[in-house]
């Protein structure tokens, strides 16, 4: 009985990693595309990514398809001309153009103490309503990168003192597919990396407001999100994560907050971008940061 469950328990995990894992774009499943766009002239674009997701089972662990990602994919292999697209249905968003972001007004007064003067510290998750409008609003004023869509799997966060103020934002979402020195710090071939990829998470964005000056309160914050993030991961998509990651730009910013709350330096990107593969980009250099969250979080990111 006991070999029997354990057994259930792995085929579970099996099924989840493949759920979760980027599916390998191989000329088989390109052709598959293509008999499906030519077999079915009714479909638009957004039926023919969630039909893509179906026949490669591209979706969470909870049974969410990855429609947006799958789309994504479509129009890259549209333009590069290994697919036919139909038509769009409505208005396209066309590269380069964000979604406009409503900017609200803040309270900005200075905030200058102690820590402990505005502890304790209360972490919201954000996900939709009047919070998440203040959580791009906020991001998108004062963030250097400002605010831009989230895709797939994703967690924000606001910091807030016990009087309710605003102190802080942190957004995660998808880790680097690829990065050569992290890739070699962890020991991640390119089978391990695209099956363990699932386990990591980036944080895209850490903002302390630019007029709050208390000392300590970026790593202070920021451990209290590392310490809860994978619960709250595993509550809101069904698995739990084993490592975060963070790029921080080399001569704008010194990584303070991260060395101070404990992440390792892991290395320094190329210059290529965050997925990799922009061999002709010229791109800011950055440090490589990564934060373990088990004891085996690497047994776990290098296991097949």
């Amino acid at each position: 009985m006991r070999l029997f469950k354990r057994r259930t328990l792995l085929s579970c995990i099996e099924y989840r990693i493949m759920m979760m894992t980027k599916p390998e774009l191989t000329q088989d499943r390109i052709n598959e595309i293509r008999i499906l766009i030519a077999e079915n002239p009714q479909m638009g674009r957004t039926e023919i990514s969630r039909q893509i997701c179906r026949m490669w089972g591209w979706q969470s662990p909870t049974g969410v398809l990855k429609d947006i990602a799958a789309r994504d994919m479509l129009r890259a292999l549209d333009k590069a001309g290994k697919i036919i697209l139909p038509l769009p249905m409505g208005p396209v968003r066309k590269a380069g153009n964000k979604p406009k972001i409503k900017h609200l007004e803040h309270n900005m007064n200075p905030i200058e103490c102690p820590l402990a003067d505005l502890l304790p510290i209360h972490l919201e998750t954000v996900t939709a309503g009047p919070a998440l409008e203040e959580f791009k609003s906020y991001i998108d004023q004062f963030h250097y990168l400002h605010f831009d869509r989230t895709v797939g799997e994703n967690m924000k966060y606001i910091a807030r003192d016990y009087l309710g103020r605003s102190l802080a934002c942190f957004l995660f979402g998808s880790a680097a597919w690829s990065c050569a020195d992290r890739d070699r710090f962890i020991g991640w071939n390119k089978k391990q990396r695209s099956t363990n990829l699932m386990w990591m998470t980036n944080n895209v964005r850490c903002l302390i407001f630019p007029w709050i000056h208390v000392f300590n309160l970026g790593s202070y914050t920021l451990s209290l999100v590392t310490k809860r993030i994978s619960e709250d991961w595993q509550e809101k998509y069904g698995h739990n994560l084993f490592c975060l990651e963070t790029f921080v730009e080399v001569g704008r910013f010194h990584g303070t907050i991260y060395k101070a709350a404990n992440w390792i330096h892991a290395g320094r990107t190329l210059g290529r971008g965050r997925d990799g593969g922009h061999h002709y980009a010229v791109m800011p250099e950055k440090d490589i940061y990564l934060l373990p969250l088990n004891r085996r979080w690497r047994e776990r990111l290098l296991a097949e």
